[in-house]
């Protein structure tokens, strides 16, 4: 039987519906905001998927939420191989638990969080110069690596079924300058991992000018409707034809002329809607994700209450095969799925598959 490991950051994420843009540091503000775990519900579902895949795997994994937890929820048999500190986990835990499941032999390790997971993960492979392959199911607000299944099933699905491995960047930011609306992303590190069409791509950052598609979004701007806008340049530049000082990296709410939110949190966008609404987001570059990346804020809840409008640049089009979602709820991603009309330029549009 095939070994293999699965560490949980179960903080991870914990940021995104409650308007932090990340949970570095900032636990107890989400906490105190209302925000819930996110990750041990992803390790969940990638873990029943597996269950109905195959019963031809052995699995290691830790302690309590960072991963015995939900193992034990998902009725998958494993052993546990770390215990960690009591109270909130830290990176710490995350790096000895992945010790101990290299020191067990594991074939690959499945990590669920974001980018400062999928950096504790591979500095400690370095560390330990192994270079098992690694797969991370998302769970985190910012998900730019190319280490990442698409989603939770996604990732089960190729543990299981890939046959090569290559070489993937790791790219995190600063969270901090994030929420300020920087975004810089750095090259943490490279790690080996599955080769499979259901791994995300890096995020890229695309260029263009979207002015006619701005000002011709703006022109047909309803009175009375409640406009919900997500992060991302593109949107961006309708914030600006609107002539609202928007957050670039948050999600804003206007209505009739004014900014009724910005850089608002889940409820707070709900506390806003009114008879109509209108969800306005961009793909992120190079992945293609309009929902679940950087976005959490519009939540299955926010979605079930508006229509979507899609816009991006002719050139991120060009770059992308198909747009993505992952909401964290199947009944919102399936409604979702389909052909999706994309705004590209004043008057054109482009049709684009959603899966």
């Amino acid at each position: 039987m095939e070994r293999i490991g699965l560490v949980v950051n179960p903080i991870a994420g914990m940021g995104g519906r409650v308007g932090l843009k990340g949970t570095d540091g900032k636990v107890t503000e989400a906490r105190e905001r209302g925000a819930e775990m996110r990750a041990p519900d992803r390790a969940r579902e990638m873990l029943v998927e597996l269950e109905d895949i195959t019963d031809d795997i052995d699995l290691y994994t830790c302690g309590g939420l960072m991963g015995e937890t939900e193992a034990k929820e998902a009725g998958f048999a494993h052993t546990v191989v770390f215990d960690p500190s009591a109270g909130e986990t830290t990176a710490v835990d995350t790096r000895r638990g992945v010790r101990e499941l290299l020191a067990h032999d594991v074939s690959l390790i499945l990590f669920v969080g974001g980018d400062g997971t999928a950096v504790d993960v591979a500095e400690t492979l370095a560390e330990e110069d192994d270079e098992t392959p690694i797969l991370g199911v998302p769970a985190g607000v910012k998900v730019y690596s190319s280490v990442f299944a698409v989603t939770p099933e996604a990732a089960a699905h190729i543990a299981v079924t890939y046959d090569s491995t290559e070489r993937a960047e790791i790219n995190d930011i600063d969270e901090d300058e994030y929420r300020e609306g920087e975004v810089r992303t750095e090259l943490r590190a490279l790690a080996t991992v599955p080769v499979a069409d259901q791994r995300q791509g890096s995020k890229q950052m695309s260029a263009g000018t979207v002015d006619g598609l701005a000002e011709r979004f703006v022109s047909e701007v309803e009175s009375g409707v409640t406009y919900v806008l997500g992060p991302g340049s593109t949107v961006g530049t309708i914030k600006d034809e609107l002539g609202i000082d928007g957050s670039p990296l948050g999600v804003d709410v206007y209505r009739d002329g004014e900014l009724l939110v910005a850089d608002g949190a889940e409820q707070d966008i709900l506390d806003h809607l009114g008879e109509k609404n209108v969800v306005v987001v961009t793909p992120i570059g190079g992945q293609g994700f309009i929902f679940g990346r950087g976005n959490h804020q519009i939540s299955p809840a926010v979605l079930d209450r508006c229509s979507v409008e899609i816009v991006a640049s002719r050139r991120k089009l060009d770059s992308l095969g198909v747009l993505r979602v992952d909401t964290g709820d199947n009944a919102t991603d399936e409604a979702l799925r389909g052909w999706q009309r994309v705004r590209v330029g004043r008057y054109e549009t482009r049709l684009m598959e959603v899966v």
